[in-house]
């Protein structure tokens, strides 16, 4: 069965939680030591019934406060697929927190209040999924019980946000009515709302298609460790682990070694004590080359004839994630991508997204906790990136506080400066 990684999104009180215990317990995920558990903790909060909320929300000061606070994730599978939900808490404080909850999603649901419809956190969080590349989005509208199951107030609510999307990049917008505490159009499609001829929400998981263009891509594999163990004494094992970021890799291909820029051939992939022909994205392998080179950890091997390009400057969208310290053009950090890190400065802030309006104002003096920009960054030895919309995986960094080795921002490489890169083995 393939995998389906979700994230949730949605303000204080829209329901994320209590709709991930639905779908846990209407689809007979929770085992029954849990539910004693969650039983317990209900009757703790003067609650006559089980509060599926508690299912998610498991630090101690979440369930005392009734808010997400971090990111819980949660899995379960049906007979068709299995899933990993990213339960992101819905606070604008914490909007670092989803960002890093939805990174590695291919799904957003994204909730509302039927009562309250589209609001500020609703415009916020579609835009940051518009920016984080995820292809589909899910507008839940919950709590249709507490507006009398009015399809009037569901079809006003799918036009405003139908007209909030069409100036962002989402390639796919399905729009649901459902209430998560009856379980309503959650797993099983109900009886209230005769007037919806969608399919409930568990169906629609089950069969949506979500392509994975990265697999599609040229061949990037970053090396994250070298293995040398000593097979006799006469022979010496040399592969290079990792995991397979983008495209495929297989035996007798010609591949091209970044940074050294040397082309060679794959002699042979490994997993485990099994030898594959071929790997494909996704996949944690060894691969063993044909020529003895100087490879090491953030070296990365790509395809010979879609080298990956080495870049020492480019734009990218910054998402700023420290309460400590504001950004400012001209400062100094670690950027981590992939298995690389290297020296880098924050030349310029270029602009600033509002994420109310999604507009963008033009040259900010700084980015503060939870703010998203477009910055120039400028390298002091080359990494190896791709546009983020080409893959995630290697279009996307962190930056890491030198004095404090905090992360500090989490990036999107959207433009890859031209003068400044070179294509390797081309």
């Amino acid at each position: 069965m393939d995998l389906l990684r979700i994230s949730t999104a949605g303000s204080v009180d829209d329901g994320k939680s209590t709709l991930i215990g639905r779908l846990l317990y209407d689809s007979k995920q929770v085992f029954e030591d849990t539910m004693v558990s969650i039983q317990r903790a209900s009757s703790a909060q003067g609650l006559d019934e089980v509060n599926l909320a508690l299912l998610t929300d498991g630090l101690r000061a979440e369930r005392e406060q009734g808010i997400t606070i971090d990111v819980a994730y949660r899995y379960f599978a049906t007979p068709k697929r299995k899933f990993i939900i990213a339960d992101s808490p819905g606070h604008v404080q914490y909007t670092r927190n989803m960002v890093t909850g939805a990174s590695t999603t291919q799904l957003a649901l994204i909730l509302v209040d039927a009562r309250k419809g589209v609001i500020e956190q609703t415009r916020r969080h579609t835009a940051i999924v518009s920016l984080l590349g995820i292809r589909h989005a899910v507008l839940c509208v919950n709590k249709m019980d507490l507006v009398d199951w009015s399809e009037a107030r569901f079809r006003e609510i799918e036009a405003e946000y139908r007209a909030l999307t069409s100036g962002l990049h989402l390639d796919n917008v399905t729009i649901l009515p459902m209430a998560a505490v009856t379980g309503e159009n959650v797993v099983e499609r109900g009886e209230h709302m005769p007037w919806f001829s969608g399919p409930s929400l568990l169906h629609f998981l089950e069969e949506v298609d979500v392509p994975d263009p990265a697999r599609h891509a040229g061949l990037r594999f970053p090396v994250q460790n070298v293995l040398r163990p000593q097979v006799d004494e006469f022979h010496d094992y040399r592969g290079y682990a990792g995991t397979v970021m983008a495209g495929e890799v297989r035996v007798g291909e010609e591949v091209t070694v970044l940074p050294l820029g040397v082309r060679t051939r794959v002699a042979a992939i490994d997993r485990f004590q099994e030898s594959l022909p071929a790997a494909g994205s996704g996949e944690a392998i060894a691969i063993r080359l044909a020529d003895d080179l100087d490879v090491g950890r953030g070296s990365m091997i790509v395809d010979a004839a879609q080298p990956a390009l080495m870049a020492k400057r480019f734009t990218a969208d910054l998402c700023w994630m420290s309460e400590s310290v504001t950004l400012r053009p001209r400062q100094q950090y670690w950027i981590k991508h992939t298995t690389r890190r290297v020296r880098c400065m924050v030349e310029s802030i270029d602009d600033r997204l509002d994420v109310t309006n999604y507009e963008r104002q033009a040259a900010p003096s700084e980015l503060v906790l939870n703010d998203i920009g477009r910055v120039t960054v400028k390298l002091l030895e080359p990494i190896f990136p791709d546009p983020y919309t080409v893959s995630r995986d290697t279009g996307s960094f962190i930056l890491i506080d030198p004095n404090t080795r905090h992360t500090v921002a989490a990036g999107m490489v959207r433009e890859i400066d031209a003068e400044s890169a070179v294509r390797a083995g081309g």
